[in-house]
């Protein structure tokens, strides 16, 4: 099967970390949402003629967690959620790429506090162009919902209300950019 994607280039393409961040929502004693975001240490992107045979791999500096709360931050940096000190990054690995319906999915491997477990994103392309510097560049977005429970991230606190602080569910977003290596 051919997929016409306009500016589609073959190639490798290495992450822009200025413009790439992994976004995490997630709800707070049922009534809300913390938002949150990693930063992006690596990413690489590999499209080959086929870009239903493109691979990606990623790493997120799991200290680099930022929820605009200090003291949140660093509970979520301890051995009650992410352990930062025996865990220091998430990865990704993808293991395949289908188009289905008009969508593009990223099906892999995530690891996060040393638990891997197969995710699927739903990917969104960005484009493709090129910078006022002569660099090609691709820009994508990925969504997928893991229950971070399964990554043996369980830390929770019973509220009087009925509930829990911290919901099951956490929405992960992936926006990467990355210029084609010369």
């Amino acid at each position: 099967m051919t997929i016409d994607i306009p500016g589609y280039r073959p190639g490798t393409y290495n992450l822009d970390p200025a413009h790439s961040e992994v976004g995490f929502e997630v709800r707070h004693m049922m009534i809300s949402k913390v938002r949150g975001a990693f930063t992006v240490k690596s990413a690489t992107i590999v499209l080959p003629e086929n870009v239903l045979e493109a691979s990606v791999t990623a790493s997120a500096d799991a200290a680099s967690l930022d929820t605009n709360d200090e003291g949140r931050d660093q509970h979520l940096r301890s051995a009650d959620f992410f352990d930062v000190e025996n865990h220091p990054a998430l990865t990704f690995a993808s293991t395949g790429v289908r188009h289905e319906n008009g969508e593009f999915y990223v099906d892999g491997d995530l690891t996060i506090k040393g638990v891997t477990r197969p995710v699927t994103f739903e990917l969104e392309l960005g484009g493709f162009g090129t910078d006022p510097w002569g660099n090609y560049k691709a820009g994508a977005t990925a969504k997928a919902t893991i229950n971070r429970e399964d990554f043996g991230l369980t830390w929770n606190a019973a509220l009087e209300t009925g509930g829990v602080l911290v919901g099951k569910d956490v929405k992960i977003t992936l926006d990467l950019q990355g210029a084609l290596a010369a």
